[in-house]
């Protein structure tokens, strides 16, 4: 279960070349991801469910590192839903793509050894439709499908570090969190999904009407 970039790994710092990432409730993503996943985008910015959680190693204790994150589309071809088959189709191309954001894990810059004692979670980061967005949100375009991708960034003393910029980060894509982005759940079995293994979908759950 833990992901490494593998190829290109070599050439990296000694700092992150050694690093590994494991993806948190990772049969929880592939019981979403066998059905599909769909993720809620709206002008106000909502969270992700599944949270993206990794559990690091490799890193130096002593170390600074920063943690962050982007989505990169998966193609280029805008979707729809097809009800009566329960599936997903091409509807076109893609729209021109959303301004690429980066998410930065707000208790970066921290020591190595403090972002290996505790499971990593971005469940900071909300996802937005909206494309003039002043709130620091990741912005998607609806109906797109997208690869989350984890970065780890050595923070390099050196004075001339952006010459080793190449060297000092290491990247991480899990398949199983691949996502479709939409403004309303378009499969019934993600809803239900995600109502059943939510904690904070309890409402739902229970007939309890407070939100």
């Amino acid at each position: 279960g833990w992901a490494d970039e593998g190829t290109g790994a070599s050439g990296k710092n000694q700092r992150v070349c050694h690093a590994a990432a494991r993806l948190e409730m990772g049969s929880l993503w592939e019981e979403f991801n066998r059905l599909g996943t769909e993720m809620i985008v709206t002008k106000a910015g909502r969270r992700m469910f599944p949270t993206f959680q990794v559990k690091l190693s490799g890193l130096d204790p002593l170390a600074d590192y920063v943690l962050l994150m982007d989505f990169i589309p998966l193609d280029d071809k805008r979707y729809r839903y097809a009800f009566h088959s329960s599936s997903w189709l091409v509807a076109g191309r893609a729209e021109p793509a959303a301004p690429g954001r980066v998410h930065f894990h707000p208790d970066s810059p921290a020591k190595g050894a403090q972002w290996m004692r505790q499971i990593v979670s971005f469940d900071k980061l909300k996802l937005t439709n909206n494309l003039l967005d002043d709130n620091g949100h990741i912005i998607l375009n609806s109906m797109h499908r997208y690869q989350p991708r984890f970065h780890v960034v050595f923070v390099d003393p050196r004075r001339d570090s952006e010459r080793f910029a190449h060297q000092n980060f290491k990247s991480f894509s899990f398949p199983e969190t691949q996502f479709m982005a939409v403004t309303a759940y378009q499969n019934h079995r993600i809803t239900q999904l995600k109502i059943a293994s939510n904690p904070f979908a309890k409402g739902f759950r229970d007939g309890d009407p407070e939100p």
